[in-house]
């Protein structure tokens, strides 16, 4: 069932979605060479005990995962696409570092994803990063009234084909609202015109996930959780949270 909010409610879901967009910009302000992921995973950690928030994260344990997820934080360096549990490892110069996040705050679930480079950045990698967000705007841009979830995924695809990246097999976007993950299922594929019609009310999370090699297929790591490009090819992920509005889409997930 979709669960569609009211303009009070998505009001909510604004405030949640600020924490996550405060958390985002800290860990991307505290990633630097030499910095772990755990120690990322901790400023992400206490801005949400700072915002009396929590994490949607931390313990989340779907059925075809092994082990409930250790993190507040999805973090996934380099071929590792989403999913990557916050480890010890060290970030090095030149790393492509891709940050999935989550808040719940009074209820209300924020959804949110960023790709970024640390250190100097390799040219191929940057526009792999750029493309991958402008897949995201693109999608944004097509979440009008009266258009449908087909149109989303039409947009976002048609950048990756343009750019020839992969786009990630079996996985997208989703509803969003007083659980992280509801219908309705937002695929980075579609038909102009087909599937959901987008209407006042709904919210939903939007997040191309793109790899270099063009090829959208994956494996899993042996951690249950992690997704790699089997190739080793780089990977970026962008995810915003909107609201469908009469006056065109509203980004939640935004400072």
């Amino acid at each position: 069932m979709i669960e569609m909010k009211t303009p009070a409610q998505i009001v909510k879901m604004r405030e949640a979605g600020r924490v996550v967009a405060r958390a985002l910009q800290a860990m991307q302000d505290a990633a630097a060479v030499g910095v772990t992921l755990k120690e990322i995973d901790s400023v992400a950690a206490r801005v949400l005990a700072d915002a009396g928030a929590t994490s949607p994260f931390l313990d989340y344990h779907p059925d075809w995962a092994p082990v409930p997820f250790p993190g507040v934080i999805c973090a996934s360096v380099n071929d590792a696409i989403v999913h990557g549990i916050p480890t010890d490892y060290a970030l090095q110069d030149g790393d492509l570092v891709s940050i999935d996040f989550g808040a719940v705050l009074d209820g209300w679930c924020g959804d949110s994803a960023r790709s970024f480079i640390v250190g100097t950045p390799r040219a191929e990698d940057q526009r792999l990063v750029d493309v991958t967000k402008a897949a995201l705007d693109a999608g944004i841009a097509a979440a009008q009234v009266g258009s449908t979830i087909g149109d989303i995924g039409h947009a976002v695809s048609r950048v990756a084909r343009k750019a020839r990246f992969g786009n990630l097999e079996d996985h997208g976007g989703h509803g969003i609202g007083t659980e992280m993950h509801m219908d309705p299922f937002v695929p980075n594929e579609g038909r102009r015109g087909k599937g959901l019609k987008l209407t006042p009310g709904l919210v939903i999370a939007i997040e191309p996930m793109f790899i270099a090699d063009g090829h959208g297929d994956y494996v899993q790591d042996d951690d249950g959780w992690t997704l790699r490009s089997p190739r080793g090819a780089r990977a970026a992920h962008w995810e915003h949270t909107i609201a469908i509005t009469d006056d065109g889409p509203m980004i939640l997930t935004a400072l």
